[in-house]
């Protein structure tokens, strides 16, 4: 009866492979040929679930244009019965549970990058074969499959291609069809780059993703990407650095897939190379983050890209295709399959081994992290709600205790008070790998040539004091700090007031002032009832307002706790009458976008108005610059970039007189050096004078100096290489710039500008002195010239002012703690 049933399912199967559309068939044109978009790949895997039992599609979620997000999970009729149980079973292995009789569950993430878009053409392919002529390798495999992560930048590129390209395909490298407009079609909707997005889940798409990714975890994950129009395919092996969590068995089945891939594209003659380039560091890409997660995790990299379109000439004169970028995609993705299906056995083993050492064996130097509030709760919740995005487990300590750890903020290993409240996150977990590699003081490179950032520790991005430890420590901890309850003062409401220093109190200022409120803030600390009010501490009075009825509501939605006060009469400091209480002026905000802006740089400032804080912004188009006026705008965004118009002397002109009659200019990165070039009284700090030879104090320079090897330049380019480090910033607190921070703060520095100091003509509010490094990859000469200059800083014209930040405190929405420094900006400086 069995066999009889077994020999049943395989002729419904294989009916149902032969009824299957091929995506040619279903499009109405061969595959290869044109791009297509979005909403006819979600039709054509509809199409293949319907009535399929070998298909399960999920939508799970959507993009912040509407557009669906969908997953299509293939396997055996058998296998797709018991989904659950499979899916159940593999995070089983988490925790310890059997490997008997589960299935490797396999991967493949399409279209990250939006202009990349030949990946969810070879998605449609791949998705086909498996479920008729390849239906063999769903025997012991789940496969899941991603058709496209970034359905809002693929449909911007396929869109501008789709309409601008000739009726036979021009090939001229700089024709029409092979230039992108600005933003174009990397990003999504908000210009970020999802494939740096995973483990900071800034994005909706990045978030819903991530979730489905933890209720599956596979044991291997494809990120499929294009590169340059010159380049061959690149697949796994990677290459170094490698962050040293990756394990021996992880690196060896890379090599396995990577000799796999190989045999194909030997066969056919193709071009490809592998341990070059892409590296496994960085903990947020696609291919790392599933790494450290347990997978054998992998880019694959098909030259082409946006500029490809649908044919292109190469540098060397050859022809490179649609048809053959898919060819290529295609045959890794399904190359990948055969070679983990046949080592299926050992790839789970290997899968549950990870999982049991990160538990009882954690290979980190440090066991314990600890991380206090300091005085601020909202961030550190906010630094909760990432660990819980990641699966890390984590608690808050009952009672005090005495520890000795690490520092983050000093550098030094020494003995702490582990108090009531305090967030421990132990690296005895299943997700221990994530949790070193998000909380490491130093990340351990190999090698210097890198991809991306070298330093990201959380206690440095969220600006929290810190402890990693080396010891075990397993203080009593419940899953949620007790909630401090502040009374009401007695009396009757004339004031509420509310702390200023983090994210959440610039949303609650935002609300406030949507709502036409009238804020002020405490331009010094003050004394009231006994306590202590900062600086920068927010103050909403009845005078002004109607009614305050509906702020105690406001703060508990934001997670706020407000202060009600009975008088404005303070104990120590100005009364609330006084001018050194400052009105807040609801400001009307603009940003510069187009051609010449960094479209991330534009794209970080847009989400943080409008998803972040929910406070409108006014984008104006950098082309019209010129032609502005910009009477009704108060502040003005210029993020990094390459500005045109900042050379026009006349452009200028008018933008200082606008700045001069009341207007803020905030000025980022690479246009503060810009910006600098032109008459505003800011210069950039110069490199010292180069010392002579042969002088007293100083030996000779060999003559022989500049004689370097051709082979090691690659090396002796990162002598003034800074991919991103952090650096500890002094800062002057009582700058409206610098309210709600300490005296310093941690920067995320990617270039080796500085501003030089400002004598008596502006406010130096954030300064490096001497040496500042704390961490991460910077070259030798680099290095020297980052000292004695201003990071961030304030210059006064007229009535008006110019603040300048030559590093991005919004950096892919993941520094939370430069986010209330870009605040300060907005709403605080020239009140």
């Amino acid at each position: 009866m069995k066999s009889f049933f077994c020999s049943f399912i395989l002729t419904i199967s294989l009916l149902a492979a032969r009824a299957q559309q091929s995506p040619s068939e279903f499009l109405g044109y061969p595959l290869g040929t044109r791009f297509t978009p979005h909403h006819k790949v979600v039709d054509y895997f509809r199409k293949l679930a319907d009535g399929n039992r070998m298909v399960r599609l999920e939508t799970y979620g959507q993009t912040y244009e509407g557009r669906p997000l969908i997953l299509a999970v293939l396997s055996t009729p058998e296998n797709i019965a018991r989904i659950e149980d499979i899916r159940k079973g593999n995070l089983a292995l988490l925790d310890g549970g059997a490997t008997k009789d589960q299935p490797v569950i396999i991967w493949l993430s399409y279209n990250v990058h939006g202009n990349e878009a030949v990946s969810t053409e070879a998605a449609m392919r791949t998705a086909h074969s498996l479920l008729t002529d390849r239906q063999e390798l769903l025997k012991n495999a789940v496969i899941i499959i991603d058709p496209c992560l970034n359905p809002d930048g693929r449909d911007r590129y396929v869109n501008f291609y789709n309409s601008v390209h000739a009726r036979i395909p021009d090939a001229t490298p700089f024709s029409r069809e092979h230039v992108e407009p600005w933003p174009g079609g990397r990003p999504n909707h908000y210009y970020f780059d999802l494939n740096r997005d995973w483990a900071w889940q800034s994005q909706v798409e990045s978030r819903q993703r991530v979730a489905q990714y933890n209720r599956w975890m596979p044991q291997v994950h494809v990120d499929f990407h294009e590169q340059g129009v010159d380049a061959p395919y690149y697949f796994a092996p990677a290459a170094e650095p490698l962050h040293d969590a990756v394990t021996e068995w992880q690196r060896a089945f890379q090599t396995q897939i990577g000799k796999h891939n190989a045999t194909y594209f030997d066969a056919n003659g193709w071009l490809y190379f592998t341990k070059e380039q892409f590296d496994l560091f960085y903990p947020s890409y696609g291919d790392t983050y599933p790494t450290y997660n347990g997978a054998i995790g992998m880019t694959y990299e098909q030259g082409g890209s946006g500029r490809a379109g649908l044919a292109i000439l190469n540098r060397e004169g050859d022809t490179l295709r649609l048809k053959d970028r898919l060819d290529h995609h295609f045959t890794t993705g399904i190359a990948t399959i055969e070679v983990s299906v046949a080592q299926a056995g050992k790839l789970v083993d290997e899968f549950g081994k990870f999982f049991r050492d990160a538990r009882q064996q954690p290979v980190s130097e440090y066991k314990t992290f600890v991380v206090k509030s300091g005085g601020n709760t909202e961030k550190l919740m906010s630094l909760v709600e990432t660990l819980r995005r990641n699966d890390i487990k984590y608690g808050f300590a009952t009672g005090n205790s005495a520890g000795n750890g690490f520092n983050y903020f000093t550098g030094k290993t020494e003995n702490f008070s582990l108090e009531k409240g305090d967030l421990v996150v132990s690296a005895y977990q299943p997700r221990s790998t994530m949790v070193r590699v998000l909380f490491e003081p130093v990340a351990r490179l190999t090698d210097s040539v890198t991809y991306d950032i070298t330093a990201w520790a959380m206690p440095y991005a969220y600006g929290l004091p810190a402890y990693a430890v080396k010891a075990r420590l397993q203080p009593a901890v419940s899953d949620a700090p007790e909630k401090t309850e502040i009374p009401p003062a007695a009396g009757a409401t004339y004031a509420y007031l509310a702390a200023w220093n983090s994210m959440k109190d610039v949303k609650f200022l935002a609300a406030l002032l949507n709502r036409n409120m009238r804020v002020r803030y405490a331009e010094a600390p003050f004394t009231i009832g006994g306590k202590i009010h900062p600086a920068g501490t927010l103050i909403i009075t009845k005078s002004g307002n109607s009614s305050l009825d509906a702020i105690p509501a406001i703060a508990a939605r934001m997670g706020v706790n407000v202060t009600r006060v009975p008088t404005g009469f303070v104990d120590k400091g100005a009364d609330f009458g006084s001018d050194k209480i400052r009105f807040i002026r609801k400001p009307k905000v603009g940003v510069l976008a187009g051609d010449g802006v960094s479209s991330l740089g534009m794209g970080e400032v847009w989400h943080y108005f409008e998803e972040q804080i929910e406070y409108p912004l006014t984008v104006l188009p950098v082309a019209a610059l010129p032609g502005s006026s910009w009477k009704d705008l108060d502040v003005l965004i210029i993020p990094d970039g390459r500005y045109e118009a900042l050379k026009d002397k006349n452009t200028a002109s008018r933008l200082k007189d606008w700045v001069s009659a009341g207007g803020r200019l905030i000025v980022m990165e690479d246009a503060v050096a810009q910006l600098a070039e032109g008459e505003w009284g800011i210069a950039m700090k110069k490199e010292k004078d180069e010392e002579k030879e042969g002088a007293d104090d100083k030996p000779a320079k060999s003559p022989y100096i500049n004689l370097k090897s051709y082979a090691n330049r690659e090396r002796e380019s990162v002598s003034g290489f800074i991919p991103g480090a952090i650096y500890k910033v002094h800062m002057d607190k009582t700058h409206p710039l610098a309210f709600g921070y300490p005296e310093y703060y941690y920067t995320l520095k990617q270039n080796d500008q500085l501003l030089a100091y400002f004598k008596d003509d502006g406010w130096n509010v954030g300064a490096l002195k001497g040496d500042d490094y704390l961490t991460g990859f910077v070259g030798a000469t680099a290095r020297e010239r980052l000292r004695d200059g201003l990071v961030f800083g304030v210059k006064e014209i007229g009535t008006g002012e110019v603040v300048l930040m030559t590093d991005n405190p919004l950096f892919r929405s993941f520094w939370e703690n430069g986010k209330l420094l870009f605040g300060n900006a907005v709403f605080f400086v020239g009140q």
